[in-house]
């Protein structure tokens, strides 16, 4: 039997889950009081819960709906866990599966450590399940269709008068700089899909940028350089050029979760509104007929694939 299984994140369930979802993320390393509590917060602001969860299942029934195959969840930091998902998946009879990660852009830290956690699990069911993994996905025509849109929704926001002048700052999830020495793919990727995004939106190139956003400070990171610059930094220094009105498009994200709900929601507003600038953020394509439009073409090609490889063999 052929199954998809979406792969994301994860994020708490509610706010006592957040010490144990951190020990998680850190490895089981101990986690200072100080980051519980500010992640803590953060959560408490936008809800008292991560809906990445909740997003994510939607987005499965309805690439289930579209392609008649079952599809599941697993989260790489969460209930439910990708050992569990991949393991009643097998229980299911499931012996092909279809892996998509809901992160357009490939890097060895972020998308690499999901293929590991998942072959890991496919492996602990001791069965034969042949797996097809989607390394990344940043150019499919759908999902630059949908951000496009999503901002074209935002830039309406502006008073007539001043769309022209609004400027778009493409953002995505920072990681550290050494990446680049070992040749990752993931900031060429980003840069592509930004490249892409300005010529569908018709953008000149003085009308948008791109940069990096939600960079941990201090801890165990201090010292560790970034990809950069952060989106405070540019906000800032926008404003200071005169900038007034500003998109800020995190293409390196699919579904509303902290990342976005906090760091650019209420983050990077504060600082915007300090300076008398406009930020408007066009709405996540989460569960929307886009994505799930791009996700069930992506789940047919790579299907396509597969046949093509068997018969060759």
């Amino acid at each position: 039997m052929i199954a998809v299984v979406l792969l994301a994140y994860g994020g708490p369930d509610s706010l006592d889950d957040v010490p144990a979802y951190l020990h998680d993320i850190r490895g089981g390393r101990e986690t200072p009081q100080a980051l519980i509590d500010e992640i803590t917060e953060r959560y408490r602001q936008i809800g008292g819960r991560s809906p990445l969860l909740a997003i994510t299942r939607r987005a499965a029934a309805n690439l289930q709906a579209a392609t008649g195959l079952p599809a599941y969840v697993g989260m790489r930091h969460w209930h439910p866990y990708i050992k569990d998902v991949v393991a009643q998946m097998a229980a299911d009879g499931v012996d092909q599966i279809v892996a998509i990660c809901m992160a357009p852009h490939y890097s060895a830290l972020s998308v690499g450590a999901y293929r590991a956690r998942l072959e890991e699990a496919v492996a602990a069911t001791g069965k034969a399940i042949t797996v097809c993994f989607v390394e990344s996905w940043h150019t499919e025509p759908a999902h630059l269709e949908g951000v496009a849109a999503s901002i074209r929704t935002a830039v309406q926001h502006f008073p007539e008068a001043t769309r022209d002048d609004v400027k778009v700052i493409f953002t995505a999830h920072s990681l550290p700089a050494f990446i680049l020495e070992r040749g990752d793919p993931y900031d060429a990727q980003l840069r592509e899909t930004a490249r892409l995004l300005a010529a569908r939106l018709k953008l000149a190139d003085d009308r948008w940028t791109f940069c990096y956003q939600s960079a941990p400070q201090g801890g165990a990171q201090a010292g560790v350089p970034w990809l950069g610059p952060q989106i405070e930094q540019v906000v800032a220094a926008l404003g200071a050029q005169g900038e007034k009105n500003l998109i800020v498009a995190p293409i390196g994200f699919i579904a509303d979760h902290v990342e976005v709900l906090y760091d650019i929601d209420i983050g990077v507003q504060e600082i915007a509104r300090a300076r008398g600038v406009r930020v408007e953020r066009p709405p996540m394509l989460n569960d929307s007929a886009p994505l799930v439009a791009a996700l069930a073409q992506i789940t047919s090609r790579t299907l396509e694939d597969l046949r093509l490889t068997e018969r060759l063999r």
